[in-house]
Formats: C-alpha cells, structure tokens, sequence
C-alpha cells in the first residue's frame, strides 16, 4: 500500500489557523516565528504557511521556551544548537561503528 501524506511526519498538510487552536497560540505569533526565521512553514501554491507534524513539534518546544520567558534570537539559537548537537551525535556514533568495523582502523 503506497504511503499516505498523513504518514510523512514532512508533510505540509496543516494550516496557520489549526495549528494555532492545536497549540492554542495566536496566528500572529506563528507569523513571528516565520518572520524571525525561528521556524519555517512551507507555502501553499497560494502563498499560505502549510505545517507539517515536524514544524508542530518544533513549535510546541518553542512555545515552552517563549513561556519562559527567552526571546526568539535566543530560542532561534537554541534550535540551531540543537540541531548541531543532533548533526555531531551522529558524526560519533558513525564514526564508532567504523571503529568496531572488524577492518576498522587499529587502535
């Protein structure tokens, strides 16, 4: 069976005003989140913010930070940084399957 949209956690399938009664935030907040680049929602053909399950996600999280009180540079930051945490984790784990690989550098 071919996979459905609803399955890719990728998929833009969600608009600016659900995502804003799922998370119960303000649709101009959501706005400021795209014009800070702290989170960017594809377009719709017609220009319109599409969210996938990821983005909610990721906006959930920012919503907890915001609540406490950080600003969006300091949370757009925190994103990048975890992002780049995520990146280098699996750098290390790649790199420490090709160590135990039994052709593997010696140590």
């Amino acid at each position: 069976m071919p996979e459905l949209p609803i399955d890719d956690e990728q998929a833009p399938l969600y608009t600016l005003g659900q995502v804003a009664d799922m998370l119960r935030v303000q649709q101009a907040f959501l706005r400021r989140l795209d014009q800070h680049d702290v989170i960017s929602p594809q377009r719709s053909p017609g220009g319109q913010r599409r969210y996938s399950r990821r983005d909610i996600l990721v906006v959930r999280h920012v919503t907890r930070m915001a609540d406490e009180g950080m600003t969006l540079v300091a949370i757009r930051r925190i994103l990048e940084l975890e992002d780049e945490l995520k990146r280098l984790k699996e750098e290390l784990r790649e790199a420490r399957g090709r160590l135990e690989e039994p052709n593997g550098p010696a140590a």
